[in-house]
Order: structure tokens, then sequence, then C-alpha cells
């Protein structure tokens, strides 16, 4: 990313960019600023755009051998190709020698380093990755958003933000907009309105019903759960993120027996480490047994469905049941 921000600090640009990573918000932000930075008046006779799988190679080598018409260069973006996914032979050989007034940019979703597209690029251009944040750069970050609109936040607070909107930043950017909206007139955002009108992603919502069941508050995680398929979320992929919360707990409490640090627990399940002492809290209410036969009982559950011995809704909430009972 400072590469892609000292060539345009500088103006001095490469021949060539690939943009890629999970990280969409990111990736969305720097394809917009170089594509600003190449083509800052908006001319469309020397910049084009492709998007989508199916795009024809040889129109884009014709486009890129057209000189530039009363311009310094051309400009031209490929969207979700695919060209770096599969074999793009013709194009990898055509990019070895790029006309010097063109500039190729190009913005994926799958990408695979092992690919001659990926080397190509990586040897005369730059290829950077757009990766999840961390947790502290993400805080940083929505506090950076909320100071410029004149707002503050509590660290607990943005820790509250940030389990419902997940580590998504453009997810993260929209519920700060909604924030931003519904304090004016205030400076300071409270965990009341982080309540009040953030929307919980699915994801959390799921652990919102996991914790509901470890307090044993039964009608509660039912409830979570109608509400979850009342949004049309798939039983199926509730059982799959369920198991997956439970294999945390069971991880979680196999790591902390063993003596391991917050940081390290949050490492080893790929999440930020205040989500770890909420896992931690949730676990303390099983033992390590009960946890393996609760990831046990979500395989098999997963079979049942799939051999059609049980119902898929039914399935989800016999364990709901079962593992929020106060008699356990």
């Amino acid at each position: 990313m400072k590469s892609i921000q000292e060539d345009i600090k500088t103006g001095n640009f490469k021949q060539m960019y690939l943009l890629f990573g999970e990280e969409a918000y990111l990736k969305q932000q720097y394809k917009q600023k170089l594509v600003n930075a190449l083509n800052p008046d908006g001319d469309t006779m020397n910049f084009s755009r492709y998007e989508g799988k199916g795009i024809e190679v040889k129109g884009i080598i014709d486009l890129c051998e057209t000189m530039p018409f009363f311009a310094e260069r051309r400009v031209i973006l490929v969207e979700d190709s695919g060209f770096f996914k599969n074999k793009c032979e013709e194009l990898a050989e055509y990019i070895k020698e790029l006309p010097d007034y063109l500039v190729l940019i190009f913005a994926e979703t799958e990408v695979d380093k092992r690919s001659r597209m990926y080397k190509a690029v990586k040897s005369s251009g730059r290829a950077v990755e757009f990766g999840r944040q961390d947790e502290k750069t993400l805080m940083r970050w929505a506090a950076g958003v909320l100071s410029r609109e004149g707002r503050k936040i509590t660290q607990r607070d943005m820790e509250l933000l940030l389990t419902k909107t997940g580590t998504d930043m453009g997810n993260l950017r929209m519920e700060l907009e909604k924030l931003i909206t519904y304090t004016t007139g205030r400076d300071v955002v409270t965990g009341t309105d982080i309540e009040e009108i953030c929307t919980t992603q699915t994801t959390n919502k799921i652990f919102d019903m996991v914790r509901a069941v470890t307090e044993k508050n039964q009608k509660r995680a039912l409830d979570l759960y109608y509400d979850l398929l009342t949004l049309k979320e798939p039983p199926m992929r509730i059982l799959f993120l369920l198991a997956k919360q439970f294999r945390q707990l069971l991880l979680t409490k196999q790591l902390s027996g063993e003596g391991a640090s917050q940081a390290e627990i949050a490492s080893r399940l790929g999440v930020p480490s205040f989500v770890v002492r909420n896992i931690a809290s949730c676990a303390r209410s099983y033992t390590v047994e009960e946890l393996e036969e609760a990831v046990k009982d979500f395989v098999d559950a997963e079979e049942a469905v799939k051999t059609g011995r049980l119902g898929d809704v039914l399935s989800v909430e016999l364990l709901i049941i079962k593992y929020s009972s106060a008699s356990r």
C-alpha cells in the first residue's frame, strides 16, 4: 500500500499494478486512488475498463497497442477477470514488454501466485495484497473516521462495535456512517448508540446464540435461532457456524488449560484478541469432555441431515435445546 502511495506522490508510476486480497474496501480505495492519479481529468478516450469472466484477451491486447489520443498515457483497468487464477498464456506473454504509454491495473478477488500472470506483474510492476486488518489497525482507523467528524469513543465501546460489524472494513465504514448521523449534535458515541442502530452480522448473531446457550438461556437461544431463520439464513449454514463456534470454545478451553496467553489463542483462532475474552467466558460453562462431545454431535447432525435421517431445521433446534439445558 505504501508503494502505491509513493508512486502517486512522486508521479513515477509502474506500467502494471495488481491489487488483490480479502479486504475489498481497501482494494477499492487504492484502485480508485490509482485511477484518479493516472487519469485526473476523467478522460474517457484514453481510459478503458473491463470486468468479469469471459473478457476477450485479444481485444485487450489490441487496445493496448492503440496509441493514446492527444494524451501522455492510456490506462486500462481490468477487474475480476480470473486471469490470475486460470491460465492466460497470451496475455502473460504480452505484458512482459508493454508500450511505454500504457498502464495496466488489475483488481482481482482470486490470485494464484504460481501463475505466469502473477509472476509477470510481480517482476516488472507492483503486486499488492490487501489482507484483513488486525484489531489495533481497525480500531485506530475507525477512531480516526469518528474523530474527523468530531466524535469520540471508548475502547470498550469500540470493541462492542467490532463484535457487531466484524472485521470487514466496508461493513465497518457503513456502520460508522450510521453512528455519525445518529449522534448529530453530540461528541461521544456510546455503547447504547451502537446497540440501538448497528446491524449485527450473521456470524456475530450466531455467537450471541452460543452465549445464550452457554448461559443456559434456552428461550433466548431458540428465539435467536428463529430470528435467523426469519432472515432466510439456511439451517445448514447456521449449523456450520454453530459448529465452528463450539470448536473455538474447545480449542480455547484446551489452550487456556495449557497456559497459552490471550494473544496466542487469538492467533490460533484467527480472531481479534478481545473476542477471545468472550469465547473464554462462554467456554467456562463446559468441561473439555462436554465440548468434545458437542463437536462430535455437530458432525453427527450434519451427517443425519445429509442422509435424510433428520430435517435441517430440527437438527439445529435439538442441538440448541441439548446444550442450553439447565440440567446438563
